[in-house]
């Protein structure tokens, strides 16, 4: 199952996330499909950059969002 989720990255105790697009079996910073956009939770307010037109693409084809990455696409606008 192709999953649309959060991808860590940053420095110990500075967390930055990758909106990518993987199979479901991938470990959490494994290889990905697709890369959609990025989520800064250390700005203020919170940094988010998401290509809606290919995440809407991907939702289409039967990709699931986590729940957080479902947060994510509703506060980007989709």
């Amino acid at each position: 199952m192709v999953k649309i989720r959060l991808m860590r990255m940053g420095a110990k105790k500075r967390p930055f996330y990758r909106v990518v697009v993987t199979d479901s079996r991938e470990k959490r910073s494994g290889k990905t499909l697709e890369i959609l956009g990025y989520y800064n939770p250390i700005m203020e307010p919170a940094e988010i950059k998401v290509d809606l037109e290919r995440a809407r693409e991907w939702l289409s084809k039967g990709a699931q969002p986590t729940p957080q990455a479902k947060n994510i696409l509703k506060v980007a606008g989709l």
